[in-house]
């Protein structure tokens, strides 16, 4: 029993990482207004623009992060 117990907590715990949220600063190609979003853009309109292609944890961390984007502070 001890065995299927742990088998469980193992498979769950490796399936938690998965289902952690991701942010993106993107940038709308059309109006160059940038946001940060929780997907990543699929679209050609946008584009992630955050330094080499970094994913953030939190959303307070992307927008902390896009202060320091040059193409969303011009």
């Amino acid at each position: 029993m001890l065995k299927y117990a742990l088998a469980v907590a193992v498979l769950f715990g490796s399936a938690f990482p998965v289902l952690a949220d991701e942010y993106y600063i993107v940038q709308d190609q059309t109006t160059k207004k940038c946001t940060v979003v929780n997907q990543k853009p699929t679209t050609t309109t946008t584009a992630v623009v955050s330094d080499n292609g970094v994913v953030y944890k939190t959303e307070t961390e992307a927008q902390e992060g896009m202060k320091s984007v040059k193409v969303c502070t011009q």
